[in-house]
């Protein structure tokens, strides 16, 4: 699978299957600080993701 990190650099992950979570954990991504677009959809942190899938994670701020 192919990670678009927040910085756009580009990982690849060869695994057959993850959930998310797991994979933003691995990455030192807190799974709160960001939203996760699997092949151009907004997703949930416990979704599996294969081999196939393409993620891109998007660092999101807020404030007044």
């Amino acid at each position: 699978m192919q990670i678009i990190l927040p910085d756009r650099s580009v990982r690849t992950l060869s695994r057959a299957s993850a959930p998310i979570e797991e994979i933003l954990l691995e990455l030192g991504i807190n799974p709160t600080t960001v939203i996760v677009v699997m092949n151009g959809r907004i997703v949930p942190e416990d979704v599996t993701a294969t081999e196939g899938d393409e993620l891109r994670i998007v660092r999101f701020s807020h404030g007044g």
